[in-house]
């Protein structure tokens, strides 16, 4: 015997069911009990009733009668009009009013066929997750990652929405998985938040989900000054060439210094080396128009033979340090002024 169940459907919430509906046929038959003598002596008509499935509850006139049965069952009622209510296995009901005659019988058959019926199942509610890197370096790109397990038929659209306003998604908009850029935003957290939805209006089929992710600020190395140029100081236009690469160096890029580090020869004259830095000075600031504040002239101390070494340096970065390679206590300088040296002429010029 079915039981009686309630099924709703909700616009949120809709559920693939079967459900029984009763298509009772009944049959109605009516014959005369007897002659028309017996007719006279007869008080009660008779309903003949019988069902399939057996055992629905019956009632007439509002009494229960017990159920039914495959085989027929007999009632006498009293000549005139009742109400036969059957109770159906679906819990819906069959009701139906007869007039009983006196002497005279009503046949009932009632057959109960279910029907089924399915409610498509919606696709909806949904579970959508993003996914993120937890932590990038200032600069990297960062990518957000949908999975969506839906399965209905319908077009999904993506919106995703990133914060903070700085960052900038370089591609992906309209797709399952965007890009973004974490240029500049260092020490803060990415936030992607993405809404899906399927056009149906359904507010079970639009569904939201996020995630995050930090930026970790890119820790520059400190300012370090390299070394640009070093040559020994031989001839004074091959020295000018060198100085003007230096002039155009600190004209293209104007954070930076220079040092010029001049270094006497073991041999040469007393005063050579900074002899020798300021005609270098003098070239750049009055021939090249370099800002004398951005030349640090550095008397070295003393190698093999005169010799100039520049380094360029960025706002922040130790000053280099002179490295001569003889001791002073072995410098033999030679007789004279401190005007610098002609270079010598190899033999046969």
């Amino acid at each position: 015997m079915m039981t009686k169940r309630n099924f709703i459907l909700t616009p949120m919430f809709k559920f693939a069911i079967t459900a029984m509906i009763a298509l009772a046929f009944a049959v109605v038959c009516t014959s005369s009990t007897g002659t028309a003598y017996a007719k006279k002596r007869v008080k009660y008509g008779t309903l003949e009733f019988s069902t399939n499935p057996s055992g629905m509850p019956i009632s007439i006139d509002g009494r229960p009668e017990g159920a039914t049965t495959n085989d027929v069952r007999v009632l006498q009622l009293e000549p005139g009009h009742h109400t036969v209510e059957i109770t159906l296995p679906n819990g819906g009901r069959w009701v139906r009013e007869f007039e009983i005659e006196r002497a005279r019988r009503l046949c009932l058959n009632l057959n109960f066929i279910p029907k089924k019926y399915t409610v498509n199942k919606s696709p909806c509610p949904y579970p959508v997750i993003v996914s993120s890197p937890p932590t990038v370096n200032d600069g990297d790109l960062i990518t957000f990652a949908a999975d969506v397990s839906y399965n209905g038929t319908a077009p999904l659209n993506h919106t995703w929405t990133v914060s903070p306003a700085e960052a900038r998604v370089v591609s992906g908009i309209g797709t399952p998985t965007i890009t973004v850029d974490s240029t500049g935003l260092g020490n803060q957290r990415v936030r992607a938040v993405l809404v899906v939805d399927d056009g149906s209006g359904d507010p079970a089929c639009r569904q939201t989900a996020e995630a995050v992710t930090n930026v970790t600020k890119k820790e520059l190395p400190p300012p370090e000054c390299r070394k640009f140029d070093e040559f020994p100081s031989i001839a004074f236009d091959d020295t000018k060439a060198r100085l003007d690469n230096l002039a155009i160096e600190l004209q293209n890029n104007q954070d930076v210094v220079a040092y010029i580090f001049v270094y006497a020869g073991r041999t040469s004259r007393a005063g050579q080396a900074d002899a020798l830095g300021r005609r270098a000075i003098d070239y750049l600031v009055n021939e090249r128009g370099v800002d004398a504040r951005r030349i640090n002239m550095i008397n070295g101390g003393y190698r093999e033979e005169d010799f100039i070494e520049i380094w360029v340096c960025p706002p922040g970065a130790p000053a280099p340090q002179a490295s001569p390679t003889v001791r002073p206590e072995d410098v033999q300088p030679s007789g004279g002024g401190s005007r610098p040296r002609r270079p010598r002429r190899p033999r046969g010029e």
